[in-house]
């Protein structure tokens, strides 16, 4: 194979691949270098001038010219630094002891088999560097936002392709519950990490991440990403409900109006992205007191007490509060003590004189929805009213079995104990 075609090879493939020019010839002199040392065992009097435009390689060899005595007799002889007169005059008549001899090295004195090796390295050395610019190129955006496209879904994951077809991979864990993709749809999510997997970068995409909120109000919410309104802190249950405490710089820019847009026009947006996640967008503030009872929302607070080691704090509310400040499946308070830091603990207050009761409703995790209803349609809607009667009464009143409402009544019992 001639230098011109092999060097013309390796550059299409390199330009193909976005390699630059100065790490092109990096390359190619990396491995010319290599196969000189293969040959003469080493390339410190080697010279190596490539023109990638052209095709063109020249290798220049440079040696002592030494007297016969020396190369025959002395240890101090090198081959590859030196050359005896007798050789030299071989080569041309008028050298001299001590000049320098420089003679060119064609491609073809290393032998067909090390260069179609070389022509196999300098592709793998694309391929190697082409994996470590990608690697480079994602781990400078891990944190950000980008659209890819579905060309595969799989069952633990969904693969998908950026604009230059690099693969980029959705883990399951990483989608919304709601999540469904088809091939060829445009798919939103933020570059969660990467890593290098046997020399293969595996770039990995989260939607779940709170970063991928904070990325969705930065570009709905023109405030946001002009640092006029900072996002304090993002707390998620995927698909079902997120709160996010903002704070402005500005005390002129309201940061919860700014967030929410006009008529919800911002919010909107964000939570059709999520697939309708429920999003509480709370004001920040350094009042402890204060916070909790906006992350409760929507939820009105009558009291809090903060237990003094910064991990617990006692909130107190009008029964009708109590589920909502719990929310389904308790998400709300879970959520909110995420916010905030702190334990919450929610007490119900009673007015003077007033005996504690909770509504049905707020056993909705213990007790399934239809046995509520049941209840509801006889006019019973508390714990209390329920327990006032006996099993059988209540057996004969509503269409449930003695077995269910014994259950229910020892669910209820537990509340007052």
């Amino acid at each position: 194979m001639e230098a011109a075609s092999l060097i013309e090879s390796f550059s299409e493939f390199a330009k193909q691949k976005n390699i630059d020019r100065p790490t092109m010839i990096k390359i190619l002199e990396d491995v010319f270098r290599a196969m000189i040392r293969k040959k003469f065992e080493s390339d410190e009097n080697f010279d190596i001038i490539i023109n990638t435009d052209k095709g063109d390689l020249e290798i220049w060899r440079f040696r002592e010219i030494v007297d016969d005595e020396f190369a025959e007799d002395s240890f101090d002889f090198d081959a590859n630094k030196h050359i005896s007169l007798t050789d030299a005059h071989n080569i041309e008549k008028d050298f001299e002891v001590g000049e320098e001899l420089a003679e060119e090295v064609k491609l073809i004195d290393f032998g067909r088999r090390t260069v179609l090796t070389a022509r196999q390295t300098l592709i793998q050395k694309v391929k190697d560097l082409e994996k470590d610019l990608l690697f480079q190129k994602y781990k400078d955006i891990v944190g950000e936002i980008l659209s890819a496209e579905v060309y595969q879904v799989l069952g633990k994951e969904v693969l998908l392709t950026d604009g230059d077809g690099n693969e980029l991979t959705l883990p399951k864990s990483e989608q919304i519950s709601k999540d469904r993709f088809r091939k060829g749809e445009s798919v939103r999510a933020v570059v969660h990490k990467v890593d290098m997997n046997n020399g293969n970068p595996k770039i990995i995409l989260s939607r779940t991440s709170p970063v991928f909120l904070e990325r969705l109000f930065e570009q709905e919410v023109p405030e946001v990403f002009d640092g006029l309104i900072s996002i304090k802190k993002i707390v998620r249950e995927p698909g079902e409900r997120a709160k996010v405490a903002v704070e402005s710089y500005d005390d002129r820019i309201d940061p919860v109006g700014a967030c929410v847009g006009l008529k919800g026009s911002r919010i909107h947006a964000i939570v059709r992205e999520l697939q309708n996640e429920n999003i509480d967008v709370i004001n920040y503030t350094d009042n402890t007191d204060l916070f909790i009872s906006r992350s409760l929302s929507p939820a009105k607070i009558s009291s809090i007490k903060l237990d003094g080691t910064g991990k617990r704090a006692a909130v107190y509310l009008k029964p009708d509060q109590v589920s909502m400040a719990i929310g389904k499946g308790g998400l709300n308070i879970k959520l909110a003590s995420k916010l905030v830091g702190y334990e919450i603990d929610v007490y119900r207050e009673l007015e003077t004189g007033e005996e504690e009761d909770v509504d049905l409703s707020e056993f909705s995790d213990e007790i399934d929805a239809w046995i509520i209803e049941e209840f509801k349609k006889i006019g019973l809607d508390t714990a209390k009213s329920v327990l006032a009667l006996t099993v059988e009464e209540l057996a004969r009143r509503t269409e449930l079995e003695e077995e269910t409402v014994t259950e229910v009544f020892n669910i209820l019992k537990v509340e007052f104990e």
